[in-house]
């Protein structure tokens, strides 16, 4: 295990090494604030498409996701990753793709808050908007930590404080090569990663199911083993024992991407039409092997993992955090020490750094370019590109600290933050960005209120769920005369609500609300008329 462990050590040096040699490479290159945010709008489908799919997937859903509902709905947890790769990858490209590099070209948009600004003619509106970025990024940011930690843990048995330490040096990593070299940066590392991704989910998955005798004896066995409710026969079925609620993970996962301004903002950067094209048929492929991979693999946790101390089976206990609950975050890391040979070991902890890192550095450069661009400059006086970038990188540590200090809290669950961060911020911003992309009669006051239903509903969900109310208890039973009823306090289904509401919110508000101005909305809408190349 000695020799495991030294070859893992090699292994991250030497990814480190190149990692932060790409950050000094692109350094030369970022002149501008338009080149450290944007890449100077000249990144080409395959690095466009790699950032988008590395920006997607992190460790919250190899590490956290996979494990949750991979433990909660069997192999039928595949149909998350299917979603992704369709509904999260390959439509936006298509739908939404041409029109947000055009529309945001026009504005001279770098930021979504900008887009809002720029399109509905409100300086408030790109001020809240900025700040509901900054703030709902964050426990995002600590998902994907609180999913590395888990991992180094299982791997190098660090110790009570080991994490932390874990999650502090990803924290410096990733602020080193993304303060150095911005967008580009993230964008050659993104791609680089990718490969790693899609190498290490394939060799997961081929010895996931090796390790217990093929497929065939994986579902079977799968079958033999009692769900949450008792049933037998569910786990390794096609929908699995709860369609309903896995179709509101679906819908959190994918439909979100549509209004996350880390994923939208890589079409603003694209170089052209042609790479919105070729990057949307890559960007499925990854999607497809990396989410689809990692939540088939996650599957078959419970053939590795068990809840019941000393059953007799050879699984491995997960035991219950101080909450009470199942720390579903270790199920993941379970499998792999058992399915992966040692040898191995590195490959994984490189291809979960891969992911993570990606995720990690679009959120910083997301983060602090939206606080400095869009809450900073307007207030300040000679903010020339030079102090701009030099506040930017200061707001990359800020940021960077506060997500640290809330993936150390001992029961944070990384599906939970992600499914807060989404829930809010798509939310908030899915109606508003969708419909003012094709609606020339959306307007202003749609927005606020979609804005303030976004972020309401996910504060306020997330102080019930924090106090352990369900105002629901009462009624479950009679909501939904199914096997399966809907979950209406799990923060999964919150989030998936929210977005749901901001598309409806936002054509129902503009019904009854004063018609935006004909000037503003001809001109955003005259991008579109002819295409640039």
């Amino acid at each position: 295990m000695m020799n495991a462990k030294a070859a893992t050590f090699v292994i991250l040096a030497i990814y480190i090494v190149i990692m932060v040699g790409i950050g000094f490479y692109t350094s030369r290159k970022t002149k501008s604030t338009e080149d450290f945010m944007l890449g100077g709008r000249s990144v080409g489908s395959w690095l466009t498409a790699f950032s988008y799919g590395t920006t997607y997937f992190s460790a919250v859903v190899f590490i956290g996701y996979a494990g949750q509902f991979g433990w909660m709905y069997g192999v039928s947890a595949a149909w998350v990753g299917i979603g992704n790769a369709i509904i999260g990858s390959l439509i936006p490209f298509f739908l939404i793709g041409k029109r947000t590099r055009l529309m945001s070209n026009h504005f001279g948009a770098k930021t979504m808050p900008e887009f809002f600004e720029h399109r509905f003619d409100s300086k408030a509106l790109k001020t809240v908007s900025a700040a509901i970025v900054f703030i709902f990024l964050i426990p995002y940011t600590a998902s994907v930590y609180n999913g590395l930690s888990r991992l180094f843990g299982m791997v190098f048995d660090l110790g009570k404080h080991g994490g932390l330490v874990i999650i502090i040096a990803m924290a410096i990593l990733s602020a080193a090569y993304v303060t150095l070299g911005g967008y580009k940066a993230t964008a050659l590392n993104d791609f680089f990663q990718g490969i790693i991704m899609l190498i290490g989910i394939s060799t997961v998955v081929i010895l996931t199911v090796k390790e217990k005798n093929g497929l065939s004896a994986c579902i079977d066995a799968l079958n033999d083993i009692k769900d949450d409710k008792g049933n037998t026969g569910t786990l390794g079925s096609l929908f699995g024992p709860d369609p309903l609620n896995l179709l509101g993970v679906v819908i959190l996962t994918s439909l979100g991407t549509w209004g996350l301004p880390q994923m939208v903002q890589k079409f603003y950067a694209i170089k052209n039409e042609d790479a919105i094209k070729k990057g949307a048929i890559i960007s499925t492929f990854f999607a497809l092997v990396v989410a689809g991979g990692s939540y088939f693999m996650g599957g078959f946790v419970r053939l590795y993992c068990t809840a019941k101390e000393g059953d007799g089976t050879g699984r491995t206990f997960i035991e219950k955090g101080s909450n009470g609950k199942i720390i579903y975050d270790k199920m993941v890391p379970a499998l792999l020490d058992t399915a992966m040979p040692n040898i191995l070991i590195g490959l994984i902890v490189v291809l979960v750094l891969s992911a993570s890192l990606s995720t990690l550095s679009s959120l910083v450069l997301t983060s602090s370019s939206t606080l400095t661009n869009d809450l900073i400059k307007p207030h300040v006086k000679n903010f020339d590109d030079k102090k701009q970038m030099f506040v930017m990188r200061i707001f990359i540590g800020i940021f960077l600290i506060i997500s640290v200090l809330i993936a150390s809290h001992k029961n944070a669950s990384i599906s939970t933050l992600m499914s807060y961060s989404w829930g809010a911020l798509s939310g908030a911003f899915l109606g508003p960005f969708l419909y003012g992309l094709f609606m020339k009669k959306a307007t202003k006051a749609a927005c606020w209120a979609s804005f303030i239903t976004g972020v309401g509903i996910s504060v306020v969900h997330m102080v019930l769920f924090s106090l352990g109310i369900d105002l629901f208890s009462d009624v479950k039973s009679n909501v939904i005369d199914l096997d399966c009823k809907l979950n209406l306090l799990s923060p999964i289904n919150a989030g998936a609500f929210s977005m749901l509401v901001s598309l409806a919110i936002v054509p129902i508000v503009s019904a009854f609300t004063k018609a935006p101005d004909e000037k503003i909305v001809n001109d955003a809408f005259s991008s579109l008329e002819t295409s640039k190349k």
